[in-house]
């Protein structure tokens, strides 16, 4: 086995493995992927956010396991500092954690409502209000970030570990057909753009598996 490998989950419907699978590319290390089937027990449960843990991704590194997102994307930064996954201001770092927690702990009406789905297209889809709190909060943060570092990035001209944090979220308002201003949608057109984004879309779009639950528009 590699020296470094990522186990993640289901491409097409996995929210919490794309962030981490995202980091890791940034973070520019040779990694092997290691697929737990959505039918895996433990990772159905995390995907139909009925888990009270997270642990795909998971990272193994030298035979040591990581598997919070966030302990993934600043043990990355560590090992991989020039790659910019947090940036070298101090503050800015401070303002990059803080959101990319606000990501790791909230929005769960978001998430329970939009459910990732990334083969799926729901237009004039009904998005009721706590879920569209969340959105309006997330369009806050990044209207914030992109003003005050000046784009294209929530962190000026390089992504960073906040951009695939929010990477999923980009998803789900494409797949439910959310609206958005040109500021946020110009945003979400540069993420779909990323490289890495595109070929884990690709890589999504052949995926058999379906978890009938999140098949259906409710």
């Amino acid at each position: 086995m590699a020296a470094t490998t990522l186990t993640i989950s289901s491409k097409n419907y996995s929210s919490w493995s794309l962030r981490g699978w995202l980091m890791t590319k940034l973070a520019g290390i040779p990694f092997e992927e290691v697929i737990t089937a959505p039918d895996d027990a433990s990772a159905r449960a995390e995907i139909l956010l009925l888990s009270p843990s997270i642990l795909v991704p998971c990272l193994t590194y030298k035979e040591f396991r990581i598997w919070d997102t966030l302990a993934i994307g600043e043990f990355l930064n560590e090992i991989a500092p020039k790659k910019g996954l947090l940036p070298k201001d101090r503050l800015h770092r401070a303002h990059c954690r803080a959101i990319c927690g606000e990501m790791h702990s909230g929005f769960t009406s978001l998430r329970s409502a939009l459910p990732m789905n990334l083969k799926a297209h729901f237009p004039d889809f009904k998005v009721w209000s706590k879920a569209r709190a969340d959105i309006d909060r997330i369009i806050e943060i990044w209207g914030e970030c992109l003003s005050a570092y000046g784009g294209p990035y929530l962190f000026g001209e390089t992504l960073t570990m906040a951009d695939a944090m929010y990477a999923p979220v980009v998803t789900r308002l494409r797949t439910y057909d959310v609206p958005l201003d040109p500021v946020s949608a110009a945003y979400c057109d540069r993420i779909l753009e990323w490289p890495a984004m595109q070929a884990w879309l690709a890589a999504a779009q052949l995926e058999h598996e379906e978890i009938e639950e999140l098949e259906v528009e409710f």
